[in-house]
């Protein structure tokens, strides 16, 4: 939860859009962005799940790959947060229909490269390796993620396009915005390779 929460890519993408044209746009682009994500996180569990459960070093590994992206996330979060601002005032000023907000959401989430590692490497930090079939578990905790992504993504697309006027005044505020969602990401990153270690 604490990752969904984060004000990661796909929260940026969401109140770009509820900046320039309001909550009910954010909020269809939300749907079609959770969408295109459990298409991925579902390609993930039946592509590694098996794999996890048979071989251990298998997991060990996807546990540190898992914590040292979540680290680059962040750094590079930090890093352009002045580019990613910029990005999000800059929208145009003609609004998608409904069914171009949801097509849009959704092509961002099933053609997002990072969110393919992101899935495989921190999704099984939360399988029992030894419980019954990873692949349903990995195939749950997608679903599970997807869902409360919509409610998280979804209040902070309402959230945008309440303060729109507020936030579109000022890079500032939403630079700092991003820089705190990355320096989550990196302490996460930290405790999960913490946690590789312990438990490796």
């Amino acid at each position: 939860m604490v990752i969904i929460l984060a004000p990661g890519p796909s929260v940026l993408f969401v109140i770009a859009r509820a900046i320039a044209w309001g909550r009910a746009t954010s909020i269809l682009t939300v749907f079609g962005n959770v969408s295109g994500s459990f298409v991925l996180s579902s390609l993930v569990a039946l592509g590694i799940g098996p794999i996890l459960q048979k071989y251990h070093f298998a997991y060990v590994a996807v546990q540190w790959g898992g914590g040292l992206y979540l680290i680059y996330l962040g750094v590079d979060a930090i890093r352009n947060r002045a580019v990613h601002a910029s990005d999000m005032t800059n929208q145009g000023p003609v609004g998608p229909t409904p069914l171009q907000s949801i097509r849009d959401g959704f092509w961002v989430g099933v053609l997002n490269p990072k969110a393919i590692v992101f899935f495989a490497a921190v999704l099984p930090q939360f399988v029992d390796i030894h419980g019954s079939s990873v692949t349903r578990q990995l195939l749950f905790l997608g679903l599970t993620f997807c869902v409360l992504a919509f409610i998280s993504d979804g209040m902070w697309g309402v959230l945008a396009g309440t303060a729109r006027a507020w936030l579109a005044q000022s890079n500032t505020r939403l630079e700092k915005l991003r820089a705190t969602g990355g320096s989550i990401m990196v302490i996460l990153g930290i405790a999960v390779l913490i946690s590789a270690i312990v438990s490796g």
